[in-house]
């Protein structure tokens, strides 16, 4: 299940953006969590199972009633289980009145979501 995050749960949160290809320098990790902490607009969910396996970060452009898909990672040990998915389809789930769109370096994971 998707969890909003929360200030403990940073390490785990860094430690899931890391596996992101444009994430892998600690001062880049460090900026991106403090931007989700601090920009209103974005939201980083964490995706729950017995333990936090995945995270998945959004920007939230009210003007246009879309959520931007920014970051989405799993922990190398779930993938190809289909957890991607359904932190895609559980943020469709809970913004239903807003478009799914993705940038440049989730695009080719977001349009193997077939429900998106």
């Amino acid at each position: 299940m998707l969890i909003r995050y929360k200030k403990t749960f940073e390490k785990i949160a860094m430690g899931l953006l890391s596996f992101m290809p444009t994430e892998k320098d600690l001062k880049k990790l460090q900026l991106t969590i403090k931007e989700y902490e601090s920009e209103e607009n974005l939201q980083l969910f964490l995706w729950k199972e017995e333990d936090i396996i995945g995270l998945i970060g959004v920007q939230i452009n009210d003007d246009i009633s879309s959520l931007l898909i920014q970051h989405i990672s799993v922990n190398p040990s779930h993938r190809h289980q289909g957890v991607g998915k359904k932190m895609v389809k559980s943020l469709k789930d809970m913004y239903p009145d807003r478009q799914i769109t993705a940038n440049d370096t989730t695009a080719p994971f977001v349009e193997k979501c077939d429900f998106c």
